[in-house]
């Protein structure tokens, strides 16, 4: 019997699945727990029309990571900080910081956690940063470190 799976079943499949089932076993056991329904041609509809939205989703998601990165690539964002005498900066520049400035300048939320710089900020320099987008899009940028 082909079931439509509710939920994620161990050893059957994942939740949204069409998958082949024994009479028995879709009757006695996923049928009165709720876990799959019968694949009638309103459930087939129904999956075909999530599908098809999880997969508009994913287009958009890829369309503004696009949109984003070509706004972003290769800019230069200046951070300004207090430093000591020999240039070196009192803390370090850190991802938050370079979140908020990507967000005041050109209005594109990057979570800091996507940020990616190797070493530390910790002097007046210009430094190369990554800036994750989406999975596979990936921005550079440089941030500038000044007086």
């Amino acid at each position: 019997m082909k079931v439509v799976l509710l939920q994620d079943v161990k050893g059957a499949g994942k939740k949204g699945e069409l998958v082949n089932v024994s009479d028995g076993y879709a009757r006695n056991f996923l049928f009165p727990r709720n876990l799959a329904k019968e694949a009638n041609a309103q459930a087939m509809n129904e999956l075909k029309n999530a599908e098809d939205s999880k997969q508009y989703k994913l287009e958009r998601q890829i369309a503004q990571a696009n949109a984003a990165k070509e706004k972003l690539e290769a800019k230069t964002i200046v951070i300004h900080a207090k430093a000591g005498n020999n240039g070196k900066l009192f803390g370090s520049i850190t991802a938050k910081e370079i979140a908020n400035e990507i967000k005041q300048r050109y209005n594109i939320i990057v979570d800091k956690r996507k940020i990616s710089i190797t070493g530390e900020i910790k002097q007046y320099d210009t430094y190369d940063v990554d800036v994750k987008l989406f999975n596979g899009i990936v921005a550079k940028i440089f941030v500038k470190v000044c007086e």
